[in-house]
């Protein structure tokens, strides 16, 4: 395979995997990361996931505020890459920088394109129950993942999969389905297949997002909490405390109680409630001011008096 001289661009955990692969296959001449962000309590500037790893292997690392500016496009221009790969980067890129490397720039898409583009395909997958999702390679272009496709690879979602076990899955799937992309297209095999057919856009998630609305389905309401399992969380309320649902179980109980209503209170089997005509039982919460915990243990130390419901 050749060996190309690569500028990188991803941010999170799920860049990391294809930031390593091709730092073993190709020769990474830059690495472009979002800027340190305050975390914590402390609110303490911290480096993104792509920037800590790439520190601790010495490649060079770049965090423009804006990647499009007349300064930062030049430097791009300088380092006169072979290639470009970016995964979940988080800026848009100009045209005048999708065309400085001689072979393209390549994206790692979480999805199976032309199905959710956008911020948050794998969140959305789950939260609207498909039954598969994967990652889909392309040549980029100056629209919002519409470049042409390249190389695909299906995953499975369950019935109960989370989104951070979709997550971890396709991480390790994304570098897999990279190089793969770039053996192809070294030895001149690599296919482009313009994007067809019906889309979905895949937009950010808000706190709001996780609002649930217990007159939906059991199975809607199920699907939005393993969707948002990592963050923003599912959320209802009581007595105007917010409760967080991290995790639910269907039980396929038929019910003809108000949505919302906390119908049983269980210190062994958690929290049962009416979601639209069925029981939906809460396995897992996180109530005001408490950590995440087994709704059974929570019902153990507090209890919840009955009747009552969620909002």
């Amino acid at each position: 395979m050749k060996k190309f001289r690569v500028i990188f661009m991803g941010t999170p955990e799920f860049a990391v995997p294809c930031l390593e692969a091709l730092h073993r296959e190709c020769e990474v001449i830059g690495v472009i990361t979002q800027p340190d962000k305050p975390r914590g309590r402390g609110q303490k500037l911290m480096p993104s996931p792509v920037k800590a790893w790439a520190v601790e292997h010495g490649l060079d690392v770049y965090q423009p505020e804006k990647i499009k500016t007349e300064e930062f496009t030049a430097k791009l221009e300088d380092l006169k890459p072979d290639l470009m790969v970016v995964v979940a980067f988080g800026q848009i890129l100009s045209q005048r920088i999708l065309d400085i490397p001689a072979y393209g720039c390549i994206n790692v898409h979480a999805s199976l394109l032309p199905r959710y583009r956008g911020a948050a395909p794998m969140q959305w997958c789950v939260i609207n129950g498909e039954e598969k999702t994967g990652v889909t390679t392309m040549f980029m272009d100056a629209g919002l993942d519409t470049g042409d496709m390249l190389l695909k690879k299906e995953l499975p979602i369950g019935p109960d999969m989370t989104l951070e076990e979709v997550h971890d899955s396709l991480m390790a799937m994304g570098a897999g389905v990279l190089m793969d992309t770039i053996e192809e297209l070294s030895n001149g095999t690599l296919v482009r297949t313009p994007q067809t057919g019906e889309s979905n856009y895949a937009p950010m998630l808000t706190k709001e997002t996780g609002h649930i609305d217990w007159s939906k389905s059991a199975q809607e309401i199920h699907n939005l909490v393993r969707g948002l399992n990592s963050w923003p969380g599912a959320f209802t309320e009581m007595n105007a405390k917010k409760y967080k649902i991290w995790m639910t179980k269907r039980t396929g109980q038929k019910t003809s109680a108000a949505p919302g209503t906390i119908v049983k209170a269980d210190k062994k089997e958690g929290l049962w409630v009416a979601a639209g005509d069925e029981l939906l039982q809460i396995t897992e919460l996180q109530a005001p001011g408490k950590k995440k915990m087994r709704a059974a243990d929570y019902l153990n130390g507090h209890g919840i008096d009955l009747p009552a419901a969620f909002v």
